[in-house]
């Protein structure tokens, strides 16, 4: 059973990185359906300061703020994100989670399992699948058949030299490179339109580069180029498809930051809470993509 809520609904943050700093936080307090109920960090000074950033209650305990929330929204790396997220379902919060859920299949199960004994709602921050003009770009072509074959680069620099991102000073992205990172925003796309992935094929490339080969259950075929380590004059993302339609392109005019997408993904919650209904972007849809992630990797360590 999920907590009853007021006329707003309680959202709890976990984490105070750069992600929870620039996005969640600033969106979580500025939504007008929303009432940022707290932060909780694994640096308490960390978590004190962007709660007094935002005027909400920093907890030193993850179980209070789970008590005094009826979702929480989750910016920390995977390997902690699941356990906590499954931790907050079974407390009967709705979860708001960041991609991967996990970086482990088992981790993935825990959450879905979580969430479907409590029966709260989930949905997936990954960012394509809500930034406006592009989500209904993705929805468009799913509605259209006769895709042959789709084609996603998501070339990071993060890892480049000179880069100065905060991001990559992260020891989650370090060890597990653009598969994990960038992989998720690639299948975000990929999977809604051409279907879900019945074989994958994956092959390493110049340091954290990995190359995705997949087939899907619509018989269409697909390929992605992930890396964190492009350099910078070569870094980018897009994606196409090709079949009896033509060629359809990833929109262009993607920036402005995170904050509006992560609204609209608050947005997605609270429908799913309000409805019942599963939003396609949910922990069972991060479940998948840790499942077809797992595979890549354990090709690339039996190569």
């Amino acid at each position: 059973m999920t907590k009853p809520s007021g006329s707003r609904t309680r959202i709890g943050l976990l984490g105070t990185g750069p992600w929870a700093q620039s996005t969640h936080a600033p969106a979580l307090a500025a939504h007008p359906e929303t009432e940022f109920s707290g932060v909780w960090g694994r640096r308490p000074a960390a978590a004190g300061a962007l709660a007094a950033e935002h005027g909400t209650t920093a907890y030193d305990d993850v179980d209070a703020l789970f008590a005094a929330s009826d979702a929480v929204a989750v910016a920390l790396p995977p390997d902690v994100q699941a356990p906590l997220a499954a931790r907050a379902a079974a407390a009967g919060c709705h979860l708001l989670l960041d991609k991967p859920v996990a970086t482990t299949v088992g981790g993935a199960r825990e959450v879905v399992a979580a969430a479907e004994r409590s029966g709260v709602a989930s949905v997936v921050f990954c960012t394509l699948r809500f930034t406006p003009g592009v989500a209904e770009w993705i929805a468009g072509q799913a509605a259209v058949e006769g895709w042959f074959t789709g084609r996603a680069e998501w070339l990071g620099a993060l890892f480049s030299p000179g880069a100065d991102s905060p991001f990559a000073a992260s020891p989650w992205r370090r060890e597990k490179g653009g598969l994990w990172d960038v992989g998720p925003h690639a299948l975000s796309v990929l999977l809604p339109v051409l279907g879900d992935a019945t074989q994958v094929t994956a092959a390493g490339g110049a340091q954290d580069t990995v190359h995705l080969a997949l087939r899907h259950a619509s018989g269409a075929s697909s390929s992605a180029t992930l890396s964190l380590s492009a350099p910078g004059p070569a870094a980018g993302a897009t994606v196409e498809f090709r079949g009896t339609q033509g060629v359809a392109v990833l929109p262009e005019g993607r920036g402005g930051g995170a904050q509006v997408p992560f609204a609209a993904a608050v947005d997605a919650l609270l429908a799913a809470v309000r409805t019942g209904e599963p939003h396609p972007c949910d922990a069972r849809f991060g479940l998948r993509m840790t499942e077809i992630l797992a595979e890549a990797e354990g090709q690339l360590s039996r190569k």
